[in-house]
């Protein structure tokens, strides 16, 4: 069972696959493509991850960011709250 407890045990969780792959990506091209550095905390066990930033996002992170929330918001309307809810954070 996935994370997002979506899928019956033993069978792929669409969720959390797309979830992963969402916040997995976003992080690498964070810190590839727009040249951030971050400060990541993960568990992969429990689906836990963190990214603190160093630094002022530059415009093209706060897209990435920006898209990323988009795409996550969308998936949890879609599938409902019950296995994806979206909390945006700002410290």
């Amino acid at each position: 069972m996935g994370h997002a407890e979506y899928a019956k045990p033993g069978r792929p969780d669409v969720i959390c696959a797309a979830v992963s792959a969402l916040t997995i990506g976003t992080v690498n091209s964070l810190e590839e493509l727009a040249g951030e550095k971050l400060n990541i905390s993960k568990d992969e066990k429990t689906g836990f991850l963190k990214c603190d930033f160093e630094s002022t996002l530059q415009e093209k992170s706060n897209f990435l960011m920006d898209s990323m929330t988009f795409s996550l918001e969308n998936i949890s309307r879609e599938y409902g709250r019950k296995y994806l809810q979206v909390k945006i954070e700002e410290v």
